[in-house]
């Protein structure tokens, strides 16, 4: 079983990952923030509620807390690779999570996660699973932690890579998948809203980089960000080209 301050390290990470401050979780736990910051400094602990309560707010698993963070990102590694995105490296010898089986959760999963070449691997993965993949409840999901938009963005950019992969001389089958992938992406992007939460509260920008560590940096990164980032309001240095960079690298892998 993880430690105490095992799992104050993880809820940090996770909090830090959403752009949450110690307040914004405090509230939601129905903490103060100085006992919030005396849980994650390793001087308490939270209760079976407060527990519960986490891992329905971070849409995680109790795997989370103890896989530990490099063997969780080794386990979605190994899930996009084995879904598609062949260019990233399969390690043989890890036991496969079990709430990583179906391509909606890898998705899911990784857009929560919010690792760069993990997010650009999705293109891929989108391709090569879109029947598989329920968009419409996979949006809903997310919108009960608030990351809807993640998954708005990932398919707008997947589609504008598509189209530019497309324009060159790729195999016939792969152009079939990707055709196919095209007509279910852009019904979705059709039927979501641009503005507006899945959960009925008001967007905030998603503070997706986790390179971001300051308010300096953060309003670099936003003057940079992409037309397509700006438009879902993600904070993020990727960019359409990245995307397409990993479909071309996923089917160099396979051929």
């Amino acid at each position: 079983m993880p430690t105490r301050s095992e799992i104050a390290k993880v809820v940090r990470a996770l909090r830090r990952d959403r752009a949450w401050t110690q307040s914004d979780l405090a509230r939601k736990l129905g903490l103060s923030q100085s006992r919030l910051s005396e849980i994650e400094s390793g001087a308490g602990s939270f209760t079976a509620e407060q527990f519960l309560q986490i891992l329905k707010l971070f849409n995680v698993t109790t795997s989370r807390f103890t896989d530990g963070g490099p063997d969780r990102q080794a386990q979605i590694q190994n899930a996009l690779a084995r879904l598609g995105a062949h260019h990233l490296q399969e390690q043989s010898d890890l036991v496969p999570a079990e709430d990583l089986d179906e391509p909606s959760e890898v998705v899911r999963d990784t857009l929560i996660e919010g690792e760069p070449r993990f997010l650009t691997a999705l293109a891929p993965v989108l391709v090569s699973n879109i029947d598989r993949i329920s968009l419409g409840k996979l949006y809903l999901d997310l919108g009960k932690v608030g990351l809807e938009r993640r998954l708005g963005w990932i398919c707008e950019n997947t589609l504008a890579a598509l189209n530019l992969a497309l324009q060159d001389e790729v195999p016939r089958s792969w152009a079939q998948r990707a055709r196919r992938a095209e007509v279910v992406l852009s019904a979705f992007l059709d039927a979501t809203p641009v503005t507006g939460s899945a959960n009925g509260k008001p967007p905030l920008v998603d503070t997706l980089d986790r390179s971001i560590r300051s308010k300096k940096t953060l309003d670099q990164v936003k003057a940079s960000s992409s037309d397509i980032s700006r438009k879902w309001d993600i904070v993020s240095s990727l960019t359409v080209a990245d995307f397409a960079e990993s479909l071309r690298a996923a089917r160099v892998a396979h051929s």
